[in-house]
């Protein structure tokens, strides 16, 4: 569990992220969290740099759909980095930990096949309390987290 601050970085730190074409497939369900990530994720960005028309998004109806939309956008787009939001919430059922671990493993593959870096902005959180905490609650926005380390992974 997170205790401090996801929103913390130095700005001189960070490469300018002005030539780089950012991939974002974004998961619709718990949209509420994830529209929260992706707006950390695309002010980080602009922020560092990025030219919103190098930001391409997509949206996939849940997180378990990100693995494919992003092998799609690899495909398909012509980015240097892509990055994954989504939100899985613990519920009553083993469903949590079959979409948390296909997702993660997914995404790992993706990282393995492709040589286009994707990073990995998927809460699995316990409650959705956890889950607003961390899109732009009390310990900030983990989207602006996804977005340094897909500059810096586009770098790379």
């Amino acid at each position: 569990m997170a205790t401090i601050n996801l929103s913390a970085y130095h700005l001189k730190t960070i490469p300018n992220a002005k030539d780089i074409r950012f991939g974002i497939v974004v998961s619709e369900w718990n949209s509420d969290i994830t529209e929260n990530l992706f707006l950390g994720v695309s002010e980080t960005l602009q922020t560092c740099g990025a030219i919103t028309a190098n930001i391409i998004r997509k949206n996939v109806p849940g997180s378990f759909e990100l693995i494919f939309g992003a092998k799609k956008m690899i495909a398909v787009n012509n980015v240097d980095v892509i990055i994954v939001i989504g939100n899985v919430i613990q519920g009553e059922t083993k469903h949590f930990d079959f979409v948390c671990q296909g997702v993660t493993q997914g995404i790992k593959d993706l990282n393995i096949l492709y040589n286009v870096p994707v990073v990995f902005c998927v809460l699995t959180d316990a409650n959705k309390q956890q889950s607003i905490d961390r899109s732009g609650g009390k310990y900030g926005n983990k989207g602006v987290e996804a977005a340094i380390t897909a500059i810096k992974m586009a770098k790379f």
